[in-house]
């Protein structure tokens, strides 16, 4: 039963013929439900992602990203599918923007495809893909929603891939060009902007491990793209902040508690390894704290990159910091892992309840997250990213996502502990608002506030985003 059910209980009349028990419940129950006013001023919002939702992948003048390319190689998506129609909000936008609006969000985080803007990555800009997010950004302010807008969410024009991507230093300077591009076409409207999500995301991903675009494997990709990337965070920051009058700016970490399986001295130093790697890499150089090559000694291969004057060029004093948790990592000692001498342990020997992407439903984990970055000298801390994916079943046109709805009670009583107990989180934007292409796996899990019937695309409002609905009206 959620909250709207107990209220239209309670007002039927008919709680004279329950039992005392159930009165007292109920009571409960309504009591102890969470409320949006508990959080005072907050940010709440819904984010997506250009590829992941727009298609559109190669009309008006766009050019292909590494992605575009990357999942239209057999073998690279497990459901055999791609992205070049997915939710088709390149053409939907509007009608999405209302749904929006419809929940009660206040706040739009969405990003800007990089290749619509500049097919080539550089050079001159498409008037098509900027008149483009021009109606994105102005149907938003008409819905009176805050356009929060993320430059660089994972789809790098194939063009500069071609020319070594994240891995050639040219990057600084082509990121560079995009983000003025980008500021001088929206900075107008847009004051709210991520500079990169996840870099350990799209880095360790992607130059890496290889199993996203570009797919790439090996230190020597990872260690140039890692450097230029932290590089590209603090200097996109500075131009936004240049050239923006009243900006907000942030940049986005993946962030996972890391525990050790057993609790030993190997474990325990395998964790603090897997930590540096996971929740310290990316932000601890754009804080001037440098690379934490005490834990992770192949950093130290990194110095070939660093050219004179990056260590203050790696620095930006960001308005905010963006985290985004999805589970927590348990680590085991291993000898066949030499980089890390670590290896994540399966959640399932912890007996743990999993989402169908078998990641562990476990809220306490955002609040470690939350406590741990709080302990940097950071301005602010915004969720910019938690939700989870579930088998729904369409029943008769609805969506009866309870497991949803009890995740995000859970999610954001973890982020009300944390404000309480004194970490300055002031937002939270849920992930996410369609239904969509979720990366190498395809159009299998389930993250949407909104169902997509893809063959048709017509949208279901899901309960979930009933209850988002009825929480925000609070």
């Amino acid at each position: 039963m959620n909250r709207r059910e107990a209220l239209k209980l309670l007002g039927t009349g008919i709680l004279p013929f329950l039992f005392p028990n159930t009165l007292k419940a109920l009571g409960k129950f309504l009591n102890n439900s969470i409320k949006a006013s508990d959080f005072g001023k907050f940010n709440w919002g819904i984010s997506s992602a250009a590829f992941q939702i727009e298609g559109g992948w190669n009309i008006d003048d766009k050019g292909p990203s590494i992605w575009d390319v990357f999942n239209h190689k057999k073998g690279n998506i497990k459901d055999g599918s791609n992205a070049d129609v997915s939710c088709d909000f390149y053409h939907n936008y509007s009608n999405d923007i209302d749904l929006v609006k419809q929940m009660e969000f206040k706040a739009n985080r969405f990003s800007i495809s990089w290749p619509r803007l500049l097919p080539a990555g550089i050079g001159t800009p498409n008037q098509k893909g900027i008149d483009f997010y021009n109606r994105v950004i102005d149907t938003c302010l008409k819905n009176e929603i805050d356009p929060w807008v993320t430059l660089y969410h994972w789809d790098l024009p194939q063009a500069l891939e071609d020319s070594g991507g994240w891995t050639n230093r040219d990057i600084v300077g082509w990121f560079s060009d995009y983000t003025e591009l980008c500021a001088r076409s929206f900075g107008d409207r847009v004051k709210k902007w991520v500079v990169l999500n996840e870099p350990m995301g799209f880095v360790g991903l992607g130059y890496g491990l290889g199993i996203h675009a570009p797919g790439l494997t090996g230190l020597k990709y990872f260690l140039p793209a890692t450097h230029h990337a932290i590089l590209c965070q603090a200097i996109g920051g500075s131009i936004l902040r240049d050239e923006i009058q009243g900006s907000y700016i942030g940049t986005t970490f993946s962030c996972s508690p890391v525990i050790p399986y057993h609790h030993n001295t190997f474990d325990n130093k395998a964790a603090h390894r897997m930590d540096a790697l996971l929740n310290r890499l990316y932000i601890e150089p754009s804080l001037g704290l440098g690379y934490p090559v005490n834990e992770l000694h192949f950093l130290k291969k990194i110095e070939k990159y660093i050219f004179q004057g990056d260590e203050r060029k790696m620095v930006f004093d960001f308005d905010f910091i963006g985290l985004q948790n999805y589970f927590r990592v348990f680590v085991d000692f291993s000898l066949l892992i030499p980089l890390l001498w670590a290896k994540q342990v399966s959640p399932n020997k912890n007996n743990s309840q999993l989402t169908e992407m078998g990641w562990e439903i476990y809220p306490d984990a955002l609040y470690q997250s939350i406590m741990q970055f709080s302990k940097y000298p950071i301005k602010d801390i915004i969720i910019t990213e938690n939700g989870a994916s579930f088998k729904d079943v369409l029943d008769n046109g609805h969506i009866h996502d309870e497991l949803r709805i009890k995740y995000f009670q859970d999610y954001l009583s973890a982020i009300l502990k944390a404000k309480n107990d004194g970490a300055n989180v002031t937002g939270y934007f849920a992930w996410t608002l369609l239904d969509n292409f979720e990366w190498l796996e395809g159009y299998r899990p389930k993250f949407g506030l909104i169902y997509v019937d893809f063959e048709t695309q017509k949208r279901v409002l899901k309960d979930s985003g009933k209850w988002f609905c009825e929480f925000l009206k609070q």
